[in-house]
């Protein structure tokens, strides 16, 4: 007789998922996650989705920004990631000048993953042409709006996009062309709330926040910021959800919770 099963396997949630989601206005939950450990911890916690970020080079790697990450880092950290979780699913970051050309982001995202085990891959910018041969590929994307941390160099520091009625008008034109090529999802990035409450509304695909405010269909943090345990300053926008709590995966149910109870992120936590 075979033994019974006490922990059955759970079903990898899917992008379609993800969108009933959107649908039926249940927030989605995510957190980056860099290590196997985080990683079985946050799905056991039940988060719908986990980042795997090029934010690895700063809380990780303790570099200045996340430019010297490359993709065979995120490959690796992908993989321990994948690897571990049950349910959560899983997008993995294209690093800085992974995707300069529709081949080199093809080859770059297919490690990501057949190797790292991703099943979807983000990148940052109006990369439209891009985002279209990706997703005719096969390749699940995901975009990223608003602060774009690989253009640091250009931008010259980590602020607010968006401010301005000009700027705010090109993001929501941007948002649009990425669904249009073909993105799953957006990331918005440090943009003020009211943009990314328009936004989340005018799009059909879900639209996760980060400094954006809370009417966005799902909100997304770092791991080590809401832990409290990062190298930098936390941001702004982020909450250190350890406080009044006595264990890490106490922190990250808190987070979870904030999140679906739509309590998380309040008005000191927006723009």
């Amino acid at each position: 007789m075979k033994p019974m099963n006490n922990n059955p396997v759970k079903p990898l949630l899917t992008v379609n998922d993800l969108a009933a989601m959107k649908q039926r206005g249940e927030k989605i939950t995510c957190l980056t996650a860099y290590d196997a450990s985080f990683s079985a911890l946050i799905d056991k916690v039940g988060v719908d989705m986990m980042l795997v970020g090029d934010s690895l080079g700063m809380v990780i790697q303790g570099c200045d920004t996340t430019l010297p990450v490359t993709i065979t880092d995120m490959v690796y950290h992908t993989r321990c990631v994948s690897k571990a979780r049950q349910r959560a699913f899983v997008i993995a970051d294209l690093p800085f000048m992974s995707y300069s050309t529709p081949a080199n982001a093809a080859k770059n995202a297919a490690k990501l993953m057949q190797v790292g085990g991703a099943q979807m891959v983000k990148l940052e910018g109006p990369r439209f042409e891009i985002v279209s041969f990706l997703v005719d590929q096969g390749i699940p994307v995901c975009g990223h709006l608003g602060l774009l941390p690989q253009m640091i160099n250009q931008l010259g520091t980590y602020k607010l996009q968006g401010k301005e009625p000009a700027e705010a008008k090109q993001i929501m034109t941007d948002a649009y062309q990425l669904q249009q090529a073909g993105a799953a999802m957006l990331v918005l990035e440090c943009v003020p709330a009211e943009l990314a409450k328009e936004i989340s509304t005018q799009l059909s695909i879900p639209v996760i926040g980060i400094g954006a405010g809370i009417d966005c269909d799902g909100q997304v943090l770092v791991l080590y910021d809401m832990l409290d345990i990062g190298v930098h300053k936390r941001p702004r926008f982020s909450k250190n959800f350890m406080a009044g709590t006595d264990t890490i995966e106490a922190a990250i149910d808190g987070y979870y919770q904030s999140v679906k109870q739509v309590r998380f992120p309040s008005a000191e936590h927006s723009f």
